[in-house]
């Protein structure tokens, strides 16, 4: 029988997808006086690969991928994703949002994003806020899933977070 233990603590990471008139100073500043000072940014850079989000927030959407230096506790992944709608929420125009904000988490072996909303490879966590294993680390490379969205698939973002995961992987061995 084994017993249960608390899980190692991650980094905090969070995907902010943007309407390109969107105020990014103060949504940064909001969110590092929330989250700590960012370690690592990748962007911003144009998102074309889906059309998923151009009939609510129009065309030429920017987006940013953002790693925190402070280490979490794994479950506070709900109570972040609540503060990120909150802030969607602020930034509504027309009843339509100019920012889409997407945290997670990097662990050893995965890449966890938080969602509200359930699917079939999805855990619900609390406070109606559910996880999904977007990435996979194994055999020295992160490796998707039929249900990984394209732009955590491509080489530049992938490349991105092996240095975010090689930074965390130092930290952990020194506690």
């Amino acid at each position: 029988m084994g017993s249960a233990q608390l899980p190692l603590k991650v980094k905090l990471f969070l995907a902010i997808l943007f309407r390109p008139d969107v105020n990014r100073n103060e949504l940064f500043e909001k969110i590092e006086e929330k989250f700590g000072k960012a370690e690592f940014l990748y962007g911003p850079i144009h998102f074309s690969f889906s059309d998923y989000y151009k009939d609510e927030m129009g065309p030429d959407l920017l987006k940013w991928y953002i790693v925190f230096e402070p280490l979490i506790d794994r479950d506070r992944l709900p109570e972040i994703k609540v503060f990120t709608n909150s802030l969607e929420h602020e930034k509504l125009f027309d009843d339509k949002r100019k920012v889409n904000l997407d945290p997670g988490y990097i662990a050893r072996d995965k890449l966890v994003l938080a969602s509200t909303k359930d699917f079939y490879h999805r855990l619900y966590l609390g406070e109606g806020i559910y996880g999904e294993v977007t990435l996979h680390f194994r055999k020295g490379v992160f490796r998707n899933f039929s249900w990984t969205y394209p732009d955590y698939k491509d080489e530049k973002f992938l490349d991105f977070l092996m240095k975010a995961r090689a930074k965390y992987m130092h930290e952990i061995r020194e506690d």
